[in-house]
C-alpha cells in the first residue's frame, strides 16, 4: 500500500495532520445516510473529532443513494477511496461502516472497543503546517527518513452538521456528523526530504 501524508484543511482555520514528534492517528469512516448501521460509528466519529490524537475522517460513499436516500455528502471519490482499501487489504468486498486505520488495517466502524483500541498507539510524524495567503493554500513538509516516500494530500472536510433523514433505512432519524470530506486532491510525492506544495483554495470553491 502506499503511504499519504495528509494535511487536512477546515473551514475555519487549518491543521496539519502529522506533528514534529507524534501526529493523530489517521480514520477513515466509510459511512452513509443511506445505512442503518452507520449513526452508530457516526456517534463514535462525533467524540473521536473532539481529541487531538486522532484524526477522524467520514468518507460517505455513493452505492447506498439509490436505495431509498440520496446522501447529499456522498462522493465517487469516497467510494473509489474505499475500493482502493479493498484490493491492497485484500478485502473480496467494501462495506459500511467500515473504519481504515491508517490506511493499514479495517475493523467495523459500529465496534468502539476495537476502534479505540486501534487509535492508542502512539504514532512518529512528520513535522506538517498547513497556512493560507491569499486564494493559495501552502502545505510544508519537513524532513523524514531518507527512506521515506509518500503521496501528499489535502483533504477539506465539513467539521459537522446535522441532517433529518426523509426516507430509506434511516427514515425520521436526525443525524449529527462530523468531519465530513466534501473533496481530497493529490498534491505530490514527498521523499523524505523538505518539501514545499500549494494549490489554488479557488479549486475546490
Amino acid at each position: 500500500m502506499r503511504s499519504v501524508l495528509m494535511a487536512s484543511t477546515l473551514f475555519v482555520g487549518f491543521v496539519a495532520a502529522a506533528g514534529a514528534e507524534t501526529r493523530p492517528v489517521v480514520l477513515d469512516l466509510f459511512t452513509s445516510e443511506g445505512c442503518s448501521s452507520c449513526p452508530p460509528a457516526e456517534v463514535i466519529v462525533n467524540e473521536l473529532a473532539q481529541r487531538s490524537n486522532v484524526l477522524p475522517l467520514s468518507f460517505h460513499v455513493d452505492y447506498w443513494d439509490d436505495l431509498g436516500w440520496r446522501d447529499r455528502y456522498s462522493l465517487a471519490a469516497a467510494t473509489e477511496r474505499q475500493r482502493m482499501y479493498a484490493r491492497t487489504l485484500r478485502r473480496s468486498s467494501v462495506y459500511t461502516p467500515q473504519a481504515v486505520i491508517d490506511g493499514s488495517r479495517d475493523i467495523v466502524g459500529s465496534q468502539r472497543a476495537a476502534v479505540v483500541d486501534a487509535i492508542s498507539v502512539h504514532r512518529d510524524g512528520v513535522a506538517t503546517s498547513v497556512s493560507a495567503t491569499g486564494g493559495t493554500i501552502q502545505i510544508r513538509v519537513g524532513a523524514g527518513s531518507d527512506a521515506a516516500t509518500a503521496d501528499v494530500l489535502l483533504v477539506g472536510y465539513l467539521r459537522d452538521a446535522t441532517t433529518f433523514i426523509g426516507r430509506g433505512e434511516n427514515s425520521g432519524r436526525t443525524l449529527k456528523e462530523s468531519n465530513i470530506v466534501l473533496w481530497l486532491h493529490e498534491l505530490g510525492r514527498w521523499n523524505g526530504k523538505p518539501r514545499e506544495l500549494e494549490m489554488s483554495v479557488s479549486r475546490h470553491s
